[in-house]
């Protein structure tokens, strides 16, 4: 579910809170060609669970990977970190 209020439902303010549950795919980035150059989809998941599962990886290994959140943006490695930091993060229940 995403974190953006939808007009069917009449919601009114501002979204609350991060959409850590919103669904996500973890890319391996490949370096050569530009920021798409040969993404390679690794696993789908929620936004929280892909945050965990980069941050669980070797520190040499986490700028392999980027986060691609549906219908919003790619996170690289230094906003993944940013996220996993956050005092919003659900951490390892994810």
């Amino acid at each position: 579910m995403s974190d953006t209020p939808s007009t069917i439902q009449n919601d009114e303010g501002a979204p609350k809170g991060f959409g850590w549950n919103d669904s996500a795919e973890l890319h391996k980035c490949e370096d050569g060609g530009g920021l798409f150059h040969r993404f390679k989809t690794i696993r789908r998941g929620t936004v929280a669970e892909l945050v965990h599962f980069v941050m669980d990886l070797p520190e040499e290994k986490q700028p392999d990977y980027a986060i691609q959140k549906d219908g919003d943006r790619t996170f690289k490695i230094g906003e993944i970190r940013s996220l996993y930091r956050r005092s919003d993060y659900p951490g390892s229940d994810a």
